[in-house]
């Protein structure tokens, strides 16, 4: 690969990032919105850049996790490409994900060039991060064009931090959260709620976000890759969640989205929003809009399903304008009405064998 710094896209990345350039060669047919077969319309995409992740959450994966081998992983530019052509499409937000995207070398210089895109198809350009990278990128990532990051943050406590993630570097992510908000980023923290481990601390972690004028969402663990716990275990239904915070504060329910699956509601005394993503207690599918595609082009129309199309076969094939436009098509067929996330019984196997970094969070 060659090396860029930061701005300095390398020439093939540059021509395709320009603002009106006729990129048919990739994608024939840019009229053509992604509409699945329940008439949902197709308008945001998460693209995973890497399964590698610095942190090892005991509900997310095991200690010694086996990521895949380097070469099996689109390049930055297959990326780029693959990206730009679900624009053309009608996809009008993209948000980075992993594993943990910053840690992938030259990272900055994709969303340089998918920035580029903003206003030409694309309304936004966001990603989810563990923030142990962000102080570092928070500048850049601004002045590429991200408005907004997801932090992943479940606990403030440090000791528990370092059991749950099996590292103790949280003081480098409240750094990174820091240096995010300086950088002019508005930052959304996201909570997995695991009972047991951090339930009775959920309040403090909501109204510190607050105070620091960020929202948060929480959401319910999903049984999602071999883990070396039980997830029945610490699963937490958000809705006893609710009726604790009910007793607490005063939550109004609110419509705003983010055209992801949360649900929020106004905290009066604390003057914050709070979201709630609820695969388990409550279905959130009907109005799905998301596909997500992983960092070796495998695109998953559902998080809780075993459906994928390979685009990465389609982007190193002979034919590949006709192949991915094929193999969107297909997306759009093979896409299933809802997830069947469960859990319900100890011992269980998990919904799907792969780990969430491998998806895209």
């Amino acid at each position: 690969m060659l090396q860029a710094s930061p701005g300095n896209i390398w020439p093939r990345m540059t021509e395709l990032a320009t603002p009106g350039r006729n990129r048919d060669v990739l994608m024939p047919d840019r009229t053509k919105p992604l509409v699945d077969t329940f008439q949902r319309p197709i308008t945001y995409l998460r693209l995973s850049v890497t399964d590698r992740c610095d942190l090892r959450c005991s509900y997310c994966m095991p200690e010694q996790m086996e990521f895949l081998p380097r070469r099996e992983v689109l390049t930055l530019e297959e990326l780029h490409e693959l990206a730009c052509g679900f624009i053309d499409r009608g996809v009008t937000k993209l948000r980075i994900t992993g594993g943990e995207p910053l840690v992938r070398r030259d990272i900055v210089d994709l969303f340089a060039a998918l920035g580029r895109r903003i206003g030409e198809g694309l309304q936004e350009l966001t990603l989810t991060t563990n923030a142990t990278q962000l102080a570092k990128h928070a500048d850049a990532l601004a002045k590429a064009g991200v408005r907004r990051v997801n932090v992943s943050l479940d606990t403030l406590d440090r000791a528990k931090f370092a059991e749950l993630t099996r590292r103790d570097v949280l003081p480098q992510v409240l750094d990174g959260i820091a240096a995010a908000k300086n950088a002019g980023l508005q930052v959304k923290l996201n909570a997995v709620a695991l009972k047991g481990i951090n339930e009775r601390e959920l309040p403090e972690l909501i109204a510190w976000a607050h105070g620091q004028q960020h929202d948060v969402t929480l959401i319910e663990v999903m049984p999602l890759g071999e883990v070396e716990e039980d997830r029945v275990d610490h699963y937490l239904p958000l809705t006893q969640v609710r009726e604790v915070l009910d007793q607490r504060w005063t939550l109004t329910d609110n419509v705003h989205s983010t055209g992801g699956p949360a649900r929020y509601v106004d905290i009066a005394e604390t003057g914050g929003r709070l979201g709630f993503i609820t695969p388990l207690t409550n279905n959130f599918c009907a109005g799905c809009n998301r596909l997500r595609v992983t960092a070796t082009g495998q695109l998953y129309p559902c998080l809780g399903g075993g459906e994928r199309v390979d685009l990465r076969a389609a982007l190193r094939s002979e034919d590949p304008a006709g192949n991915l436009e094929s193999a969107l098509n297909e997306a759009m067929v093979i896409k299933p009405e809802k997830h069947h996330f469960r859990i319900d019984q100890r011992g269980a196997d998990p919904a799907l064998s792969r780990h969430m970094s491998m998806t895209g969070g």
